[in-house]
């Protein structure tokens, strides 16, 4: 299931766009100015971002700009009113991965960010880029995680289970949600092997000094994230 990020001022966009996607099979954020758009993306939990470039308190340009600087590398579709060809030009590149004229075909939309997508898979090679949250740095690729530069030991399993709470950051995410994700398929193990690899994960989390960063939400599930 992609994650894609959604940025829109417009709350009318916002829904629409937020309820599109989720219906094709994607998990869907919706934030409606730049600096939440720049703390969301800037985590790398992101596998697309759909960025307008008109925005309160910092312009879509400027985001994907910072963005580009810190290294995150997550394709950006841009979305503007501005049809003109420099327009098009100045955000390509400042690093974008499309450019859509508003007002667009929701079918196109889903189009090109099918195709950032695909693309970004073969890349990355289904891995998945690095999550950054604090200190905390997860990295698929490497199958390895860190905190403030101290390596943490973990089993392969402990490890999706960091990555799959960390890929979602201040999110609660159920128990049987992690089991599907972990475990791949939320009947293939009990509720209560989630409950002990947890406590298995929060004890590495201790050992470097993470251990703030991994809550209990009581009746739900778990959550991981820089403000937890």
């Amino acid at each position: 299931m992609a994650r894609v990020l959604v940025v829109d001022d417009e709350p009318g966009v916002r829904t629409a766009l937020h309820r599109g996607l989720t219906a094709e099979g994607m998990e869907v954020v919706a934030v409606g100015d730049g600096p939440s758009a720049l703390r969301a993306a800037l985590t790398g939990s992101f596998d697309a971002v759909v960025l307008d470039i008109i925005l309160p308190g910092l312009s879509g340009y400027r985001v994907l700009e910072h963005l580009r600087a810190a290294g995150v590398d997550t394709p950006v579709l841009l979305v503007s009113a501005k049809d003109g060809e420099v327009d098009q030009a100045d955000g390509l590149d400042l690093g974008a991965d499309g450019y859509l004229v508003k007002p667009f075909s929701f079918v196109v939309l889903v189009a090109q960010l099918k195709a950032m997508l695909r693309r970004r898979d073969a890349t990355l090679g289904r891995t998945g880029q690095k999550v950054r949250l604090g200190g905390l740095v997860v990295d698929p690729a490497a199958r390895s995680a860190s905190y403030d530069g101290n390596a943490m030991e973990l089993s392969p399993r402990e490890f999706a289970l960091l990555h799959a709470l960390a890929s979602r950051p201040d999110t609660a995410v159920a128990k049987d949600e992690l089991l599907r994700l972990v475990w791949g398929d939320a009947q293939a193990a009990s509720r209560n092997v989630v409950e002990v690899y947890v406590g298995y994960l929060r004890r590495k989390l201790d050992a470097v000094g993470a251990g703030h960063l991994l809550r209990t939400v009581r009746g739900f599930g778990y959550l991981v994230g820089s403000g937890a």
